[in-house]
């Protein structure tokens, strides 16, 4: 039996000027696939993968195409229309999704793309997209562990830095002195547990944590030497941003790898840069 907002196989019925209709089963009993994605090759009795909501007219209908975001699922999506019953997302379908009023925080402007949960509506059936984000995250205790590699997906950004879900089910945050770049809405990243507080809350870095990390820093970092013919500007003194844009690291982990390099006697360090010891 076929559900809105799902993915699944159905046997073709019948054909019609309209397209195929197929066995969804249930309350649904035959949905549409349109003419315009039916082929020469599709027959009666034919077995389809096909994804079933609802058209222009709440009509359960058919189609071969893949949405952008499943229900339940959280995306950063376009929003491509602003009207007065509320603003519609493109989601890879014919039809738009809808983002009503109650599920906006603020209003949708047409062009910008905005990080939202979509799911199905019980009493509508319809698929919405929710920017209420908070009612969407898990309520099951978060059991991660400290250096844990997780999936982010920044969401907002605060006072203290930035609000990523993670792994698509809790919500934690990325502190400022985390960052050195700009993290859009919708940014994907990996990305470490720091720690989970007592009272549930998450702190994230974009930073593996520990020792493996300032190894492979110290790596990279000779690797480059190599590459320089042993000379490299970047340095201590070097601004915090320019060491994030070259390795994607803090200035805190760049020095700890460097005076790591330095002890083992592996590289000079001056104003002007770092030296390979020959």
């Amino acid at each position: 039996m076929a559900i809105i907002g799902e993915r699944t196989k159905l046997t073709v019925l019948t054909k019609s000027p309209h397209g195929l209709f197929l066995d969804a089963g249930g309350d649904l009993g035959e949905v549409l696939l349109p003419r315009k994605e039916v082929n020469e090759t599709m027959n009666v009795g034919d077995s389809l993968d096909v994804f079933i909501y609802c058209d222009s007219e709440d009509r359960p209908v058919a189609t071969l195409k893949h949405p952008k975001a499943m229900p339940g699922e959280f995306a950063c999506l376009e929003c491509v229309a602003a009207t007065n019953i509320g603003a519609f997302l493109d989601w890879g379908l014919d039809k738009d999704l809808f983002s009503p009023f109650r599920e906006q925080t603020s209003r949708l402007d047409v062009g910008k793309r905005y990080v939202v949960y979509v799911y199905v509506d019980e009493n509508s059936d319809r698929i919405v997209a929710s920017r209420r984000l908070n009612r969407h995250f898990s309520k099951d205790a978060p059991d991660y562990k400290a250096g844990q590699e997780v999936d982010l997906m920044v969401y907002a950004k605060t006072e203290l830095g930035y609000k990523a879900i993670i792994n698509g089910q809790h919500s934690g945050v990325i502190f400022a002195n985390e960052v050195f770049s700009k993290l859009p809405p919708g940014e994907q990243t990996k990305g470490y547990i720091a720690q989970v507080r007592e009272d549930g809350k998450i702190d994230l870095s974009l930073q593996a944590p520990g020792r493996k990390h300032v190894e492979d820093l110290e790596s990279r970092i000779e690797m480059e030497l190599i590459a320089r013919d042993g000379f490299w500007e970047l340095c201590d003194s070097s601004p915090a941003d320019s060491i994030y844009e070259t390795l994607g690291v803090s200035k805190k982990a760049f020095k700890r790898a460097t005076g790591s390099l330095y002890r083992k006697r592996k590289i000079t360090i001056a104003k002007d840069g770092i030296r390979s010891v020959k």
